[in-house]
């Protein structure tokens, strides 16, 4: 699913994506709030938000997640960079160890393809952090 943006915000840091997330979040289903959500925000030269999609809707503790899929809107839009985030529906902010792998993964695919990817971020209902790259 992608969400359309009707203003071209701009991101400053991880806060401001970590609340355009959450406010997404929220407005879920509640059983669908129990599942990892995997998302793509794809920006501009400016860093201004060109589009957010989910990328993969997991289960409780996982989602699957492939270069390819996340790449592949960045690529047909034109991007220069991606931020992505994921939500840990236990409320515990520290990266897993596949959270880590896979970032480490993300980020190789996307010096490949000329994609900056800018950040990982973990959400909760009410916190964040970012994964080292």
């Amino acid at each position: 699913m992608t969400y359309k943006v009707h203003e071209k915000k701009t991101i400053e840091n991880p806060a401001d994506i970590a609340n355009i997330i959450q406010s997404i979040l929220i407005r879920e289903d509640k059983i669908d709030q129990d599942k990892e959500h995997f998302y793509s925000v794809g920006l501009d030269s400016r860093k201004r938000i060109q589009y957010i999609e989910l990328v993969s809707l997991g289960t409780l503790n996982a989602s699957m997640v492939h270069p390819r899929e996340l790449y592949r809107r960045a690529i047909m839009l034109g991007v220069e960079a991606i931020i992505v985030a994921h939500n840990h529906p236990s409320g515990v902010v520290e990266p897993s160890e596949d959270d880590l792998i896979v970032t480490k993964r993300l980020v190789k695919a996307g010096e490949i393809l000329g994609i900056k990817l800018l950040d990982h971020i973990i959400i909760t209902s009410d916190d964040y952090s970012t994964i080292p790259k």
